[in-house]
């Protein structure tokens, strides 16, 4: 009972356009977090990506499914608390494969990128 009392939820307006949009409710996305069937180190910087199938089947001894739904989150702590910040929840129709260090590689690199691009943009907009 404690741990849930210290656990706080920070909800985006970006993730709760996202959840309007997949038609994902609250209790939803906290399923997602409370018992996820992956987790992934997020493409943005200190982030984590959960992700648990919408309805798993066994065909031949091996568990398919049709959809996932994934959260995006950074965690934070403040006060002895913990704060859960969600930043995007969507779904995806299909099974993705766990990411490979390589293919986490190429997305940081990618991200990068486009940090510097934003960067680079935004600072010559001051100048302007």
């Amino acid at each position: 009972m404690s741990n849930l009392l210290s656990k706080f939820f920070y909800w985006t307006i970006h993730s709760k356009n996202k959840m309007s949009f997949y038609k994902l409710s609250e209790q939803r996305i906290r399923r997602v977090l409370n018992s996820p069937y992956r987790i992934e180190e997020g493409v943005a910087p200190k982030t984590l990506a959960y992700m648990q199938p919408v309805s798993i089947k066994t065909k031949n001894k091996k568990k398919i499914w049709s959809s996932e739904i994934w959260v995006m989150i950074q965690e934070f702590k403040k006060n002895k608390s913990k704060i859960i910040k969600i930043i995007s929840a969507w779904r995806y129709p299909g099974m993705t494969k766990p990411k490979s260090d390589k293919t986490l590689e190429i997305l940081k690199k990618e991200y990068e990128e486009y940090n510097k691009l934003i960067n680079n943009l935004e600072e010559d907009r001051l100048v302007q």
